[in-house]
């Protein structure tokens, strides 16, 4: 009996389903840390397991793989983990985003909002040109404050932001929210 399209489906599902399961379970939680009452989201253990780094830079490259990215934009610091692999599967050029003072040469600032205080995050001037189709990759959101402001600084230079993608998100901090109509992709939500 032939497969129907189907078929297809309910397998590529399950082999999507079998990989999230993967990345999720790789990535520990470390209670109260940095500080108490918070749920930190260690990524660092998934990177020890070859499988579930693979599947996760896999399900981001066949995303976004017929989408014309260019540029892969990562946040620091973990989205210089996941952002170069990604930008090399799709024949992108890698941007990091970064805080203050790391980037040698001219760069544009774009200065955001913290739970108590602000923030800057900053790119080279001439990384990204006008009308570039942009992916923004980080590990995770939370309050989404650093996807906003990378996402500025990218319009400010006439850059096309298609998504921001992250591995995790943390659901309960609305982050998501705060990105207006830019859509974001994420593999794993979490409460905090």
């Amino acid at each position: 009996m032939a497969a129907t399209n189907s078929d297809h489906n309910q397998t590529d599902a399950a082999v999507k389903d079998v990989r999230i399961s993967r990345i999720s379970s790789s990535i520990r939680v470390i209670p109260d840390f940095p500080k108490p009452g918070i749920m930190f989201q260690d990524i660092t253990t998934m990177l020890l397991d070859p499988v579930a780094f693979k599947d996760t830079i896999d399900l981001f490259v066949e995303r976004y793989r017929e989408k014309n990215i260019s540029v892969v934009a990562g946040v620091e610091a973990r989205g210089f983990i996941f952002g170069p692999p990604i930008a090399l599967a799709l024949g992108a050029k890698f941007v990091p985003i970064r805080k203050p003072n790391k980037l040698p040469g001219e760069v544009i600032s774009e200065e955001y909002s913290l739970e108590y205080g602000t923030d800057i995050m900053e790119m080279h001037v001439g990384a990204v040109q006008k009308g570039e189709r942009v992916l923004v990759i980080d590990d995770l959101i939370a309050t989404g404050g650093t996807l906003v402001a990378a996402i500025k600084l990218l319009e400010r230079v006439g850059a096309d932001v298609v998504e921001c993608a992250c591995v995790i998100e943390l659901a309960d901090l609305k982050g998501r929210d705060r990105l207006g109509d830019k859509p974001l992709f994420v593999l794993v939500s979490s409460t905090c």
